[in-house]
């Protein structure tokens, strides 16, 4: 895979607010560097473009892989992942009470929400802990 030019890396970094745009956690939380992520893989004709680069936690990034769609686990229809650059994170998610869940508001958001795996144990478990210091990804 060609590297993301060091100028556009930087452009995706500071548009992200240093943060993943996808399940919003802080980098300076994560314990680990922010993945540039082709929204549409290159492997499915994505380009190395402003337009179709997004900041990703490695736990985002890993369990997108080359996905663009998955499977809304309420209405069982096949919609297309959430896209941090075309669509708005407070139309498709929402924070659960006690800030630690991550709830899909939309159809691309609930299926976002599973096929990236936001709640996970080891996740839900660190975002109590931002929350308690007063860290939230929200609040930062």
């Amino acid at each position: 895979m060609p590297r993301v030019p060091a100028g556009l890396r930087r452009e995706v970094l500071r548009r992200s607010g240093d943060r993943c745009e996808y399940c919003q956690s802080p980098a300076r939380l994560i314990g680990g560097p922010l993945h540039v992520d082709h929204i549409i893989p290159m492997a499915g004709g994505g380009d190395t473009v402003p337009e179709n680069l997004a900041q990703a936690c490695s736990r985002c990034n890993l369990h997108k892989a080359r996905r663009t769609a998955a499977r809304d686990p309420v209405s069982g229809a096949m919609v297309p992942l959430f896209n941090p650059r075309r669509q708005s994170w407070a139309r498709h998610f929402r924070w659960g009470p006690g800030g630690a869940h991550i709830q899909g508001r939309t159809r691309s958001g609930r299926a976002t929400v599973e096929a990236l795996a936001m709640n996970e144990a080891t996740i839900v478990a660190a975002r109590l802990v931002w929350v308690a210091i007063g860290m939230h990804p929200g609040q930062s």
